[in-house]
C-alpha cells in the first residue's frame, strides 16, 4: 500500500513532467491508490528528498504494464534505466507472458528510451472523451436489455467474459476480478438480455470524471446492436449525474473504435505500447 506522501509525490512529479512535453502520462490511478500491502510494484527515486523517478507496474492477468518518468532536469543520469532494471527483477519473479512498454505517443524522451530496448511495437491506446457535439441523434430502444448492478453471483459470469472477450485464462481472470472488486470508486454492470447475461462494464469515478472500462459483449451476441444501446444508456446515466465521460479503445480494435465514435467520442490523447522481448 503506498503512502498519503508516496502519491502526493507521484502527483506533482506528473505533473511536472506533463508540462514539460505536453502529454499524459498513464499512470493507472485507480490501481495505485488501492496497491496492497504485499505488493512490490513501485519503484522511486529520490534526491535530497524529492521524488525525481518514478516506474509503476500494472499487472493485466499474465499481462505487465511498465510506465514511469524522470524529472526533466534529472534525465540522461540512468535514474530511469536503474529503475526499470529493478522492475524487470520483480517481473521475473512472477509469471507473466507478455511486458508492455508504454510511452506517449508524442513523448520525446519516452520514445528515446523504448528505441534502446530490445522491443517491437504492439499497439496504440486512445483515450477518449465525450462529445455531445458530436453524437448524433441516436435513439435508445428497449431490445430487451437490461443494464443492472453486478452481485456476488455474477463472478462466474464475469471470469467467463473475460476469457471469452479478452483472452484471460480461467485462473488469471478469477484473480484478476477479485482484485479490481477492491476498488470502491468503481461501479460493476451486468447486461442481461432476456433474462441472459451477454456482457458487462465497469464505471470508475475518479476526480469527478467518470471512465469506462471492461466493457464487453459476448461474441455470439456481437453484431446485433446491443453494445450501442447499452454504451448509450450509461452515457445517459452518467450525464445525469454531472459526469464528464471518458475512455480507452485500442486501434487494432477497429469495430469498437468505431462504436464509440458514432456515440459521440473523440480521441484526444494516445499512448503507445511496445513488446519487450524476454
Amino acid at each position: 500500500m503506498l503512502t498519503e506522501k508516496q502519491l502526493n509525490d507521484i502527483k506533482k512529479l506528473q505533473h511536472e513532467c506533463e508540462a514539460d512535453e505536453q502529454f499524459q502520462l498513464k499512470l493507472n490511478w485507480e490501481m495505485l491508490q488501492n496497491r496492497s500491502s504485499n505488493e512490490n510494484l513501485d519503484f522511486f527515486h529520490y534526491i535530497n528528498n524529492e521524488l525525481v523517478g518514478f516506474l509503476g507496474l500494472y499487472g493485466f492477468g499474465t499481462k505487465i504494464e511498465v510506465c514511469g518518468m524522470v524529472k526533466p532536469e534529472y534525465r540522461r543520469q540512468g535514474i530511469f534505466t536503474k529503475l526499470f532494471h529493478d522492475a524487470l527483477d520483480v517481473i521475473s519473479e512472477g509469471d507473466y507472458k507478455t511486458i508492455l512498454l508504454n510511452s506517449p505517443a508524442n513523448s520525446v524522451s519516452g520514445r528515446e528510451f523504448v528505441m534502446n530496448q530490445s522491443c517491437i511495437y504492439a499497439m496504440t491506446e486512445h483515450q477518449m472523451q465525450y462529445d455531445e457535439k458530436q453524437s448524433g441523434d441516436f435513439k435508445m430502444t428497449d431490445k430487451g436489455l437490461v443494464l443492472r448492478n453486478a452481485g456476488p453471483e455474477d463472478f462466474a459470469e464475469e471470469v467467463r467474459l473475460d476469457i471469452s472477450c479478452f483472452g484471460f485464462e480461467e485462473e488469471e481472470a478469477k484473480l484478476y476480478n477479485e482484485r479490481i472488486k477492491k476498488d470502491k470508486d468503481q461501479e460493476f454492470y451486468i447486461i442481461d438480455l432476456d433474462g441472459i447475461v451477454i456482457g458487462k462494464i465497469r464505471v470508475a469515478h475518479h476526480n469527478d470524471e467518470a471512465w469506462i472500462f471492461g466493457y464487453c459483449i459476448a461474441p455470439e451476441h456481437q453484431g446485433k446492436g446491443y453494445g450501442k444501446q447499452i454504451l448509450l444508456k450509461v452515457i445517459k446515466q452518467e450525464r445525469e449525474k454531472g459526469y464528464p465521460l471518458f475512455l480507452e479503445v485500442e486501434t487494432k480494435n477497429d469495430h469498437a473504435l468505431k462504436l464509440y465514435e458514432t456515440c459521440g467520442f473523440r480521441s484526444y490523447q494516445s499512448q503507445d505500447y511496445y513488446t519487450l522481448a524476454r
